[in-house]
């Protein structure tokens, strides 16, 4: 592909700075077209970001013969509908996370591109940014030696919206978002500990909702193990005081450990014997730009993406078992 020709699927909060601008920013890439059922919203989006088309009806944009490749950025009970729709059109896939609402969704996703000969790729943007290559390039070379264990903590309050009972955020009702914030968040982390560990072999995990604000569950408490042998665990709870607010993510070895947060800071603490030593590399404006400079890349046969729908299906199989009632 000389020019990847994007169209948007869902043109929400998260294309507005962490993803749409990208499009147009990278060489050989250009954004053409923008759909949201809302056609004042798609109007307003293609003006303000000079998109040239817009479009209320997502199979107009999908069969756009100016569009040859399709970002999908709805929520997730779309995700599988839309996907499969653009595979079936004969062009590249690049969907939001989580992949899907479950395991199942992905498999079919992964099929239907499969079946039509084209690329699945996924927005696990985190995998290409600074802060966290540099603690695979840790990890790589052994600095805190042979891995032992993964420790994952995450609480963070109740937001505002979720205690709107009429109106609740579609990030903690199940059947749009295959869980609650544990599936929006905790995906994330294990996405990336799978690229910086390796795939994840077993997970389990107990649930509850505590505080009975929305059909979700509110905590989580899980134990998994790599296929390299690593240990993990985590606990997930968004209920606490404010003042309790905790991100953080310790990997143990032999040798050390490094503890690093995923969404409130880019430092990355790195501790031997020899002494600490702090990394810290922020992220870009547009946080999804080096990802998508990799699908680029793919599509133009320079280089390869790392997040793949083979790759984000493992996280969605992971948080399957961990849910597991």
């Amino acid at each position: 592909m000389d020019k990847i020709r994007w169209g948007i699927i869902g043109c929400g909060n998260v294309t507005e700075v962490k993803s749409g601008p990208a499009f147009q920013k990278i060489k050989d890439s250009e954004l053409v077209a923008v759909m949201r059922r809302n056609s004042d919203k798609a109007k307003d989006y293609a003006a303000r970001h000079g998109v040239p088309k817009w479009y209320d009806d997502a199979d107009k944009l999908i069969n756009d013969p100016d569009v040859n490749a399709v970002y999908i950025a709805t929520p997730p009970d779309t995700h599988a509908e839309y996907a499969i729709r653009v595979a079936q059109a004969g062009k590249p896939v690049y969907v939001e996370k989580p992949m899907a609402r479950n395991y199942a969704e992905c498999e079919k996703m992964i099929q239907a591109c499969r079946d039509a000969s084209v690329p699945l790729f996924v927005a696990y943007y985190r995998r290409c940014l600074p802060c966290f290559r540099k603690l695979k390039e840790l990890i790589d070379s052994e600095a805190i030696g042979d891995v032992r264990f993964v420790f994952i903590e995450l609480f963070h309050s109740p937001l505002a919206d979720d205690f709107k009972k009429d109106n609740l955020p579609w990030r903690v009702i199940p059947e749009i978002s295959g869980g609650g914030y544990f599936v929006d968040l905790a995906s994330h982390e294990l996405d990336l500990l799978d690229y910086i560990l390796g795939p994840i072999d077993f997970a389990q995990g107990r649930i509850a909702n505590q505080a009975n604000l929305y059909p979700a569950e509110d905590i989580v408490c899980a134990d998994f193990t790599f296929k390299s042998g690593v240990l993990g665990s985590g606990l997930w709870c968004f209920t606490t005081r404010k003042e309790d607010r905790l991100d953080r993510i310790r990997i143990v070895g032999s040798k050390g450990k490094i503890t690093y947060s995923m969404f409130d800071s880019t430092l990355v603490t790195f501790e031997t014997n020899g002494g600490i030593e702090k990394f810290d590399l922020p992220h870009p404006k547009h946080f999804q730009q080096p990802l998508i400079q990799t699908i680029i890349d793919e599509l133009q046969g320079k280089g390869t993406c790392p997040s793949t729908g083979i790759t984000a299906a493992r996280t969605n199989y992971v948080m399957d078992q961990i849910l597991k009632k």
